[in-house]
């Protein structure tokens, strides 16, 4: 088996919900995670929970000044980065016609551009140190649209291109990039999150995904992975 122990992570949105169930699985595993949220505290307070040698961030991944930040810090506290999990994101639903501009954007640029703006900061650190992992957090909304979510399923969808042209671009540069797209979660996002709880996924089953793509041989890359329910609830 191969340990993972002694790498830094980087979890974008690490404070709840998927993130912090990915970050809960990496430090099991003995990487140091870099956690983030956009509340000080809440970084500080996961990271806590978490134990040494976990670190908070606040970060709103929506600006490229602050993401450069998070990165230089990750560099001086914890001496660069391995792997990186795109998981910040936003879920905000309303008909086309009636989306406000501000919410549209919301979601467009944290799902989309602070994918971006994490990435470009990574993947020169990644080279430098022989290779790293991306993981970006997308969704089966990525793939299957509905009503409503106008903003959410096209930046999963950019989440998706995105990845297959990345995992193209560094694969001989030693970085491996997988989407990863979970159905219901049993987490406070999005709509309807109180009646999934007894059927859904779990953020950690999405954290031991992430745990066991790791532990493949390097050789191999699993580009996209679909999570779903195995018994989800009856129509």
């Amino acid at each position: 088996m191969r340990s993972l122990a002694g790498k830094v992570a980087v979890v974008t949105g690490g404070n709840r919900g998927i993130g912090r169930g990915i970050a809960e699985s990496l430090a099991r595993e003995g990487l140091a995670v870099a956690l983030t949220s956009r509340s000080a505290d809440a970084a500080a307070e996961a990271a806590r929970a978490l134990g040494a040698p976990a670190r908070g961030y606040a970060c709103d991944v929506r600006s490229h000044e602050q993401v450069a930040a998070l990165f230089r810090a990750v560099d001086a506290d914890l001496g660069g980065v391995d792997v990186l999990v795109n998981n910040a994101g936003v879920g905000l639903f309303a008909p086309v016609a009636d989306m406000s501009l501000a919410d549209w954007h919301s979601v467009i640029e944290t799902n989309v551009n602070g994918v971006f703006y994490c990435t470009r900061e990574a993947i020169p650190r990644m080279r430098a140190r022989g290779g790293g992992y991306v993981f970006n957090v997308s969704s089966l909304a990525g793939r299957n649209a509905f009503p409503g979510a106008a903003a959410y399923c096209a930046s999963k969808h950019a989440v998706n291109g995105f990845s297959e042209v990345l995992f193209q671009e560094v694969r001989e540069d030693g970085i491996r990039v997988t989407y990863l797209m979970p159905g219901s979660v049993a987490t406070e996002f999005g709509r309807g999150s109180a009646a999934k709880a007894g059927w859904a996924l779990q953020p950690e089953d999405v954290g031991e995904m992430v745990v066991d793509l790791l532990r493949t041989h390097p050789r191999a890359m699993h580009s996209r992975v679909e999570m779903r329910p195995s018994r989800p609830a009856k129509r």
